[in-house]
C-alpha cells in the first residue's frame, strides 16, 4: 500500500476513533461539575444572564454549573484563559459582544475567538441604555443631558466596564454624534463601574440594560434613552434614542456561550439542547424579559456567523471613532 493511501487511512481511523470517544463521553456527561467563565467582575451584564442560567441547568442537568469571574482587559483575560480549558466539555466561556471588539484594539491577542472556540449559542442581547446618577445630573431627558455636556466639555466622565467594551465605544459613538467631550473612565466590569455610577463618583455610563435594569427600577438611577430602534417592553415608558432627538444612536450588547476547541461535537449538541430547553422555562423568560432582552435561538454554525459579522461591524466603528485604549 503507498505511505500516501496509508496516512489517509490512518487519518480516517483517528477521526472515527475520536467520534466514538466522543459520543462516549456524551453519554456520560456532566458527571461532574460545570464551570462558566465570565471575564468579568461579578455584578455586571454578563452575570445578570450567566447566573440565572446557570441555577436553571443546575435543576436540569442535576450538577452544579458554578461562575468563575475572571475580570481584566476588556473581557479578553478570561477569554485568553477560557481558550486554554480542557477541552472535555467542563469548561464553558460566556463571551459577550466586547468579544467582537476586542480583535480591533487588541492587536496581540494570544486567541482568536472564531478559531479558539466553537460557539455554542447566543443567550441574550439587551439593548444599552444611557444611565445618570440622579444626585450627580440634573438633566432628565437625553436632550437636557446633551445640552449640559456641551456646557462643560471635558468636565464629565463616563464609566465603563473595561476599554474596548461595548460601554466604551457606545459612550465614543455617543461623542461623535453629539460633538461632546466627556472623559472615559474604565472599570474592571459593570458591576464597578455600576457600584461608582450609584456612588456619584461617575455622572453617566452607557451601559447594558441588563445590569441597568435593577438599580433603575429602584430609583437609584435615572434611564434617559435606550440606544434600540423601538422600545423595551420591560420600560414602555422609557424613549428610543431617536424618539429622545438623537437619530442614528443605536447599540446593543449580546452575551453567548461559547466552548473550546476540540470540545467533543456530541457534548456540544448536548449543551445547546440543554440551552434551549432551559430558555423556554418561565423562570428564564421573566428574567430575560425582566433585564430588557429578547430570548433568542441562535446556536451552532448560525451564530458563528452572527460573531464574524460583529467582529467586522465593530471594526468600522473602531476606525471611524479612532478610539484607542485609555
Amino acid at each position: 500500500m503507498k505511505p500516501r493511501v496509508v496516512r489517509c487511512a490512518l487519518f480516517a481511523l483517528i477521526a472515527v476513533v475520536s467520534a466514538v470517544a466522543g459520543q462516549a463521553q456524551a453519554q456520560t456527561w456532566p458527571d461532574k461539575p460545570i464551570t462558566f467563565i465570565v471575564p468579568f467582575a461579578a455584578g455586571g451584564g454578563t452575570d445578570a444572564f450567566a447566573r440565572p442560567l446557570a441555577a436553571q441547568l443546575d435543576t436540569q442537568l442535576g450538577k452544579r454549573v458554578l461562575i468563575e469571574n475572571r475580570a481584566g482587559a476588556g473581557g479578553t483575560v478570561g477569554a485568553s484563559l477560557a481558550s486554554k480549558a480542557a477541552p472535555d466539555g467542563y469548561t464553558f466561556f460566556m463571551g459577550a459582544a466586547h468579544h467582537a471588539i476586542a480583535p480591533s484594539l487588541y492587536p496581540n491577542l494570544d486567541y482568536s475567538i472564531e478559531k479558539d472556540f466553537i460557539a455554542v449559542a447566543l443567550i441574550a442581547r439587551p439593548p444599552q441604555v444611557v444611565v445618570v446618577n440622579p444626585d450627580k445630573v440634573a438633566a432628565k431627558t437625553l436632550a437636557e443631558f446633551i445640552a449640559y455636556a456641551k456646557a462643560n466639555p471635558g468636565k464629565l466622565n463616563y464609566g465603563s466596564a473595561g476599554a474596548g467594551t461595548t460601554h466604551h465605544l457606545a459612550g465614543e459613538l455617543f461623542k461623535i454624534l453629539t460633538k461632546t467631550n466627556i472623559q472615559h473612565v474604565p472599570y474592571r466590569g459593570a458591576g464597578p463601574a455600576m457600584q461608582d455610577l450609584i456612588a456619584g463618583h461617575v455622572p453617566v455610563v452607557f451601559d447594558g440594560l441588563g445590569s441597568s435594569a435593577a438599580p433603575v427600577r429602584a430609583g437609584q438611577l435615572r434611564a434617559l434613552a435606550v440606544a434600540a430602534p423601538k422600545r423595551v417592553p420591560a420600560f414602555p415608558d422609557l424613549p428610543t434614542a431617536a424618539e429622545a432627538g438623537l437619530a442614528g444612536y443605536e447599540v446593543s450588547t449580546w452575551y453567548g456561550l461559547f466552548a473550546p476547541k476540540n470540545t467533543p461535537p456530541a457534548i456540544v449538541q448536548q449543551m445547546v439542547k440543554e440551552l434551549q430547553k432551559a430558555m423556554q422555562t418561565p423562570a428564564i423568560k421573566e428574567a430575560w424579559e425582566r433585564n430588557g432582552s429578547d430570548v433568542p435561538d441562535v446556536t451552532g454554525p448560525a451564530f458563528a456567523k452572527m460573531v464574524s459579522a460583529e467582529i467586522e461591524r465593530w471594526r468600522k466603528v473602531v476606525t471611524e471613532a479612532n478610539v484607542k485604549l485609555d
